[in-house]
């Protein structure tokens, strides 16, 4: 079975208020299996726009990842941000299929 992902690419507008919903988030992740893949960290937008911060956080499935977004626990963290950051999310299905090289 395929992973599940959030992609997420973040601006801060109100750091204090992005401080709550980060101090609340990790309960809904924790539940649904997330673990961060990415956290902020350097980065050089190549092609295209960016957002001052990004984010993958992996599920072990694609329903997990779902099922975390529609959560209660993460709709009250989301609330604790206030308008605190302008944030681009997708929810995603990993690719389980053949690789590049791959014999």
């Amino acid at each position: 079975m395929a992973k599940g992902y959030w992609v997420g690419r973040v601006d801060v507008s109100n750091p204090e208020a992005y401080k709550n919903y980060v101090a609340a988030n990790g309960a809904a992740f924790a539940k649904f299996g997330g673990r961060f893949l990415v956290r902020g960290g350097a980065f050089e937008a190549v092609s295209g726009t960016s957002r001052a911060r990004n984010v993958v956080i992996e599920f072990p499935s694609h329903d997990q990842a779902l099922a975390c977004w529609n959560s209660p626990e993460y709709q009250a963290a989301r609330a604790k941000q206030e308008g605190g950051a302008e944030i681009d999310l997708i929810v995603i299905e990993g690719y389980d299929g053949p690789q590049p090289g791959a014999s």
